[in-house]
């Protein structure tokens, strides 16, 4: 188990990168500078990019052709779908989609 100096170390090191990706825009794009088209594009794109990357990796392993065939996974990404849809809420809609998936392996199937 580490010491409390790595732990130190971590948590300084974890401080300094947080602050960092908070003022490093401010100091290249300035107060009040227009900010470039393409910034501005990957600020509307990166979100959904993000969100794709993460479900080709959280459905990665899902077998459709043994056990419970995937349903579980499923109905867990319809229900994240439906709600998001509805309520528009991405917090609500990741935690109804982890109760749901986690009742649905633990309980159902």
């Amino acid at each position: 188990m580490p010491d409390i100096r790595h732990a130190i170390i971590i948590i300084a090191v974890m401080g300094a990168v947080t602050l960092a990706t908070r003022i490093l825009p401010v100091l290249i794009f300035g107060r009040g500078e227009k900010i470039p088209d393409f910034i501005l594009y990957l600020g509307r794109v990166i979100p959904y990019t993000a969100m794709g990357l993460l479900l080709v990796y959280c459905l990665r392993n899902v077998s459709v052709t043994g056990g419970s065939h995937g349903l579980p996974e499923l109905i867990a990404l319809l229900a994240v779908a439906l709600s998001y849809i509805f309520r528009r809420n991405t917090v609500l809609s990741v935690i109804i989609g982890t109760v749901l998936y986690m009742f649905l392996v633990q309980k159902v199937f």
